[in-house]
This record gives structure tokens, C-alpha cells and sequence, in this order.
């Protein structure tokens, strides 16, 4: 018997997705599952975190089960950013710390993960539950940044040196070129966007 992929994988848009593509990041956002095990919440804790994929004490991940923490992943550090996951302060202190300064050169304060957290939170997904976007020029955001266009409905596109890569849960595409005084609707949710310019984050 084959066993169906899980509902368990996050685009840059938010939205958990279930593919048999593996992701290099894991992360959490609480318990999202009923009481069949069914995922059938987008969050229930503030705490958007990316994790380690696996757990530095050893413990195995639980998938499935109510009561339990839902573990979801990512392709790569710039899609968790995307979709409104800060680094762990646990199992990823580094990537926290630079996340932390990063967010101190743009604010003027190093902030607590509880303040992080709020913000953040605010900064990507409203009151309804849909994702927080804005508008900007293309020459205005900084690489790691996710863009989404009208001409192209349903893909996101990672800016990095000069050009703009379609993401697909199998990885990127050949990069396109756009007019870089075109404004674009931004997914990666605007506190992030001013940390990725201070340049303090390594997403090679």
C-alpha cells in the first residue's frame, strides 16, 4: 500500500499543501490537526517557527496525532521568511540571533520572541485569516525576498541577483526578468522584507 503524502508542506503564499517533495526546514505554528488527525487549521499558536529537520535531542517527529504539535516544512529558509516563520531560538540560536539584529538595525530595538512573535504575526495573516501583502517596485526590495505578479496568478517568485525564480515545491525554475520599476504584490510579510536589506541573514 502506498501511503498518501501528507498535508504537511508550506508554500511562500502560506498555505500548507500536501506533496512528496521534502522540505530542508521544519517548522510549527501548534497543534493544527482535529480529532481524526485531519490538518484543519492553519495555526493555533503566534510562534511561527523553522526548525532543524531533526530534533537535536533526538526525540522522533509525530505526525498525525491530536494534542501533538503539527510539523510542517519548507524548501529552503527565504520560503518559511515568506510564508511568516522566524528561525528557533531552540535548535537554530544563529539564524535567531541574526534574525534578532537584523531586526534591531531596522527598528532601532532588539526585541524578546514574544514581541517578534506579535508583530510578525500582525504582519501576516489579518483578521479573516488570508495572508498580508502590500505593493512595491521591484527596485525597492531586497534578494530573498517573495514577489507575485498578476500576469503569472499562483506563482511565486524569489528575487536573487537581478531575477526573479518561479518556485514550485520541486525547486526553482529558470529566473525571468522583469522591469524593475514594476510594482509587484509582496508575500514576504513587510518586518522581514526590512531584515532581509540589513543583509544579516545567510540563505545561500
Amino acid at each position: 500500500m502506498i501511503e498518501r503524502p501528507r498535508r504537511n508542506r508550506v508554500t511562500p503564499f502560506g498555505n500548507i499543501e500536501a506533496t512528496s517533495h521534502r522540505g530542508t526546514l521544519m517548522g510549527n505554528r501548534g497543534d493544527l490537526h482535529d480529532n481524526d488527525g485531519t490538518v484543519s487549521r492553519a495555526w493555533m499558536l503566534r510562534r511561527w517557527i523553522s526548525c532543524t529537520p531533526r530534533s537535536p535531542t533526538g526525540r522522533r517527529v509525530t505526525f498525525d496525532t491530536p494534542g501533538c504539535y503539527t510539523p510542517l516544512f519548507f524548501a529552503d529558509e527565504v520560503t518559511a521568511l515568506a510564508a511568516g516563520h522566524r528561525p528557533c531560538a531552540s535548535c537554530r540560536r544563529p539564524a535567531y540571533e541574526a534574525f534578532r539584529a537584523g531586526w534591531q538595525d531596522t527598528f532601532g530595538k532588539k526585541p524578546s520572541a514574544v514581541e517578534m512573535d506579535e508583530i510578525l504575526h500582525q504582519a501576516r495573516i489579518d483578521a479573516a485569516g488570508h495572508k498580508v501583502t502590500f505593493m512595491a517596485l521591484l527596485r525597492d526590495l531586497p534578494d530573498g525576498v517573495f514577489v507575485a505578479d498578476e500576469r503569472s496568478p499562483g506563482t511565486a517568485f524569489l528575487l536573487r541577483g537581478g531575477g526573479l525564480h518561479p518556485w514550485s515545491h520541486a525547486g526553482y525554475d529558470k529566473p525571468v526578468r522583469m522591469p524593475f520599476n514594476r510594482p509587484v504584490r509582496v508575500l514576504t510579510p513587510a518586518p522581514v522584507v526590512g531584515i532581509l536589506k540589513t543583509k544579516r541573514l545567510n540563505f545561500a
